[in-house]
């Protein structure tokens, strides 16, 4: 069975997810064979070198990227381009990428080695268009206050929902990663009474308990962000950004074994579950993209860098 990347571990302390796109009339075909190379032999070394730091990095490749490159036919069934959802007053855009790191460390220094690492390999056949830093705060919140991924699978059951399985065979134990950067709108959201913030979120903000269904409103995160619990993602979000530029944001990234479950989230939250009930923590949170991605397994990736 083909050994998975690391999609499956827990957020960790420090984070720093890039995304790449390659330059027009570049070797980038060449390069990419020894990024496949690269980030096997970096996530070998981690778990030789700092066992105990959960040291990992993980690569993801997008549609337009998949026949860029020349990669394997028939596709990865969910892997298309992402098209944007659009409700009466929010949207989830679309944007364009082409490859997605996701590095992870309880030790800083793994990660910024690691960009370091990748930046020397692609500099010259691709452009970083994101590069964002992620942190643990306090007991795994996002910087709005509320504890974050609370209804993530646990145990075997992240490989459930995390992993695809037999239904693709060419593509089994690889996975679906659909990122987003949400921008928060801080000081409006501190100008709510924690009483009105917990009715948005649908979860009280200092225990993590979720509301009662006959108190929670129809239209808090976890009544519309819930597709059901035979629809699980494994969510990695972290908190990112500036305090002081009033920058703060999340950036959302979830590992799924079917695409199609996270875009019925997004539709529930953007278009509204009747129509027009959309998700209320969108009138705080903006998203600012949106790319899905196809994580393949170490195995296939061994294969591409031949």
């Amino acid at each position: 069975m083909p050994k998975y990347q690391n999609v499956l571990d827990s957020p960790n302390t420090n984070t720093i997810f890039m995304i790449w796109n390659f330059k027009e009339n570049t070797d980038y075909k060449t390069v990419f064979k020894k990024l496949c190379s690269l980030v096997i032999n970096l996530n070998h070394s981690a778990n030789t070198r700092f066992p105990e730091t959960q040291s990992s990095v993980v690569l993801g490749i997008s549609y337009e990227a998949w026949l860029k490159l020349d990669l394997p036919k028939p596709l990865p069934r969910e892997l298309k381009p992402f098209v944007s959802i659009k409700g009466k007053k929010h949207e989830a855009v679309s944007t364009k990428a082409d490859i997605h790191f996701h590095i992870r460390s309880n030790n800083q220094s793994y990660c910024v080695d690691i960009v370091s690492n990748l930046t020397d390999l692609l500099k010259d056949v691709a452009t970083c268009q994101e590069e964002i830093h992620g942190f643990r705060y306090w007991d795994g919140r996002s910087i709005l206050g509320f504890v974050d991924g609370t209804e993530n699978p646990q145990d075997k059951e992240r490989i459930t929902f995390g992993l695809i399985g037999k239904e693709d065979s060419n593509y089994q134990n690889g996975s679906y990663l659909f990122v987003q950067k949400y921008l928060h709108d801080m000081q409006a959201w501190k100008n709510l009474p924690i009483s009105e913030q917990e009715k948005i979120i649908g979860r009280t903000k200092v225990n993590d308990i979720e509301m009662d269904d006959d108190e929670k409103p129809s239209n808090s995160h976890s009544a519309l962000a819930n597709v059901g619990d035979d629809k699980k993602i494994v969510r990695d979000n972290m908190p990112f950004g500036n305090i002081s530029t009033n920058e703060m944001g999340t950036y959302f990234i979830a590992y799924a074994r079917k695409f199609s479950i996270v875009k019925e989230m997004l539709e529930r939250m953007f278009i509204g579950e009747p129509v027009g009930n959309y998700d209320r923590i969108l009138d705080f949170s903006k998203a600012k993209t949106g790319t899905l991605f196809f994580v393949p397994s170490f195995d296939l990736l061994d294969q591409l860098s031949d």
